[in-house]
């Protein structure tokens, strides 16, 4: 692909991001706006056009996944060479090749879990502990380490910020704990996570030679969810840099869900003023989700727009029209589980692939009564965040079936038929077995490997090569070192921290009551505003059909005293949907938004002519920047009628005469500072 044609594939503000080739460059992009698109081509119109070399570049960011998919993404635009890595992979990778430079040997090993170390830490400082406790004080830990708090700055550190101790213990049996890890994990001469990353910033910053080296090597840097870094990431990324601003970093501080582990949006929100001469661009054009949805995305954040600070990215929809945003009431937990297992059950048979559905909830713990729903149902289902897809001794054993059929497999047979071949001896067949069960699940993961070598067939054909099975196996050695698992159908039930960076057509969000969302244990401003913005983030999941839920009773039987979150106050419709009992027989609320006709206006009341001398300029800047004509964007019955009715909300504006779900979610905001400004320059004059 030439780099014309790298460019002509985005949208203005996607090519913006293309052509800003040196940094610091700076991306404010929303949800679905195509930010990995952005940045996958900026990175291979560089290396089109001579000003980077593919091994200077080094891409990070905070999911293997997403890694993955930034490397199929260079790769089909066809650049290789550039390493798209998370942080700790990054560090990790440099961590052994320097080790045995610097302090000889072998790196130490790497423990993947804190709490044998945890609880032989505790017991040395007589601590008790149990299962839960020794959790909550790994993850204290993991905190104070990436945010750079030593053990004897540790009362101080979260005295300052307000964070609350692990129940049962003391700011300074805390910080003894700390201690008291470091030693034993010394002792045991073992490294954890956040010790990769340490030990490279040291190691950078005590070695010049080292680290002129790496700066050397990589001289182009590009930070995805740059507003999740934590302290530590950031020092990291100042030794990488050296000094230097070949720095692209992208981000939504919207989408900051991870405060707890030490993430901040801070670096982001400053990154202009740290770097005054940074190219900054937004990507608000959203692709992902139907005007129906964005508007939802973008009223949920309105309170966050009116608090003031910095203001949230106001998403513009780019597809068409969707149904409805549909709102049910569900008696209990049980009632709400068989109903969303049925409404899945009905989108299955309507067409929707299950993997292209998902039911999010604030806790893991809530999975289990949807898991039940769905095998009594018998609707595959796969918990995300379960046990790891290469670490299942079936498909490790597939891959060692297929490593052996790369090397015997004749030169005219197609690749798909030889895998299908072999898997077949792994209890894989044409027809998914009928009951839901270990059998079921074995077919699941072999099917997972027979379309990624589809997947990777199709993408080699269209390049004009032939696939091996070698390249399959080299594929899946390349993933299971990342753990970048391929897709396996069936619903995916996540948490709505685990579904970050993911998206399907239709999500089912669940369990949206007080106490849960919020969660219970959220007090303080910021830790609200958190959970605001996790919702968010379940809303911007959604492409199409987007249903979302809670309800009044945990068990039968038993009194309804739950209340829908907070959250969705204003956007709930007008009188809560009725709590029903039985196969999803709760009814259902209509869409926020949708109204239609502005009952009750007196249509004899006169038009503000300033609103509408206001509302019209708005008109023709806003088609003249589009593309559009001036009625395609709002037409002159919809610029009377909202300046009759001089809405002052969204969902005054949504009950207007003309204004339909895409003209809300679009330019609902913005019509509303226009009516609003309009309005006062007409009564000061």
């Amino acid at each position: 692909m030439s780099a014309d044609a790298l460019l002509d594939a985005l949208d203005p503000d996607q090519r913006e991001v293309a052509v800003a080739l040196r940094g610091p460059v700076c991306v404010l992009a929303g949800a679905g706006t195509g930010k990995t698109r952005a940045i996958t081509h900026r990175i291979a119109y560089g290396v089109r056009t001579g000003v980077y070399r593919p091994g200077s570049v080094l891409a990070v960011t905070f999911t293997a996944k997403a890694a993955g998919e930034m490397r199929v993404r260079l790769r089909d635009l066809g650049v290789v060479g550039v390493q798209a890595r998370t942080f700790h992979a990054a560090a990790l990778r440099q961590l052994g090749f320097f080790w045995p430079k610097v302090v000889g040997g072998a790196p130490p090993r790497l423990v993947e879990q804190k709490a044998p170390l945890v609880a032989d830490a505790a017991r040395r400082l007589g601590l008790a502990v149990d299962r839960v406790g020794v959790r909550d004080l790994a993850a204290e830990i993991e905190w104070s380490k990436v945010s750079l708090v030593v053990p004897d700055e540790y009362e101080k550190a979260v005295e300052a910020v307000g964070r609350p101790i692990p129940a049962g213990y003391d700011a300074q049996a805390v910080a003894r704990l700390l201690t008291a890890y470091e030693e034993t994990k010394a002792e045991r001469g073992v490294i954890d996570f956040e010790d990769v990353l340490l030990d490279l910033a040291g190691m950078l910053v005590q070695r010049g030679e080292i680290a002129e080296e790496v700066r050397a090597q990589y001289r182009h840097f590009v930070v995805d969810e740059y507003q999740d870094v934590s302290p530590l990431q950031q020092f990291l990324l100042r030794q990488w840099l050296g000094g230097r601003h070949e720095l692209c970093v992208v981000g939504d501080p919207s989408q900051t869900i991870y405060s707890f582990a030490g993430a901040t949006p801070y670096h982001l929100q400053t990154f202009a003023q740290d770097h005054p001469r940074a190219t900054v661009v937004r990507l608000v054009r959203d692709y992902r989700s139907t005007p129906q949805v964005v508007s939802l995305a973008n009223r949920l954040l309105a309170p966050t727009r009116r608090a003031g600070g910095p203001q949230p990215l106001q998403l513009i929809a780019q597809r068409p029209d969707g149904p409805d945003v549909r709102y049910v009431a569900y008696a209990d937990d049980e009632d709400e589980a068989q109903g969303v297992a049925h409404r899945v059950a009905r989108l299955v048979a309507e067409g929707v692939p299950a993997r292209e559905i998902a039911v999010l909830y604030r806790t893991n713990a809530q999975s289990e009564a949807f898991e039940q729903a769905f095998a009594a149902s018998g609707i595959a289902s796969q918990v995300r965040g379960g046990a790891r897809f290469f670490a299942r001794r079936d498909v490790r054993e597939a891959i060692v079936l297929l490593r052996g059929a790369a090397r015997a497999t004749a030169d005219d047979q197609s690749m798909t038929e030889a895998v299908r071949d072999v898997l077949r001896t792994c209890g894989w067949a044409e027809r998914a077995p009928e009951s839901r069960g270990a059998a079921r699940d074995r077919w699941d993961a072999m099917q997972a490997l027979v379309t990624l070598a589809d997947e990777l067939e199709a993408e080699r054909a269209r390049g004009g090569t032939r696939a091996t099975v070698a390249d399959l196996v080299a594929e899946l050695d390349e993933r299971d070192a990342t753990q970048h698992a391929p897709t396996v159908d069936g619903v995916t039930l996540a948490s709505l921290h685990a579904a970050k960076g993911l998206e399907w057509d239709a999500v089912f969000l669940v369990g949206l009551s007080e106490g849960l969302v919020p969660f219970a244990l959220a007090d303080t401003d910021a830790e609200l505003a958190e959970e605001r913005r996790l919702l968010y983030v379940g809303v911007t999941r959604a492409r199409a059909r987007l249903e979302l839920s809670f309800a009044a009773a945990r068990a039968p039987g038993t009194r309804a005293v739950r209340r829908r979150s907070r959250f969705l106050d204003g956007l709930w419709p007008q009188g809560d949907a009725p709590v029903g009992r039985g196969r999803g027989g709760a009814r259902t609320g209509g869409a926020t938004g949708a109204g239609r006709g502005g009952a009750g206006l007196d249509e004899r009341v006169e038009p503000h002519p300033g609103v509408v001398d206001g509302l019209t300029r708005w008109r023709r800047r806003t088609a003249d920047e589009l593309g559009r004509t001036t009625t395609s964007v709002l037409s002159d019955a919809a610029i009377t009628a909202v300046a009759r009715r001089l809405p002052t909300s969204l969902a005054e504006l949504g009950q207007v005469a003309g204004i339909g779900a895409r003209t809300l979610g679009s330019y609902g905001l913005e019509l509303l500072v226009v009516v609003r400004d309009s309005a006062a320059d007409g009564a000061s004059e």
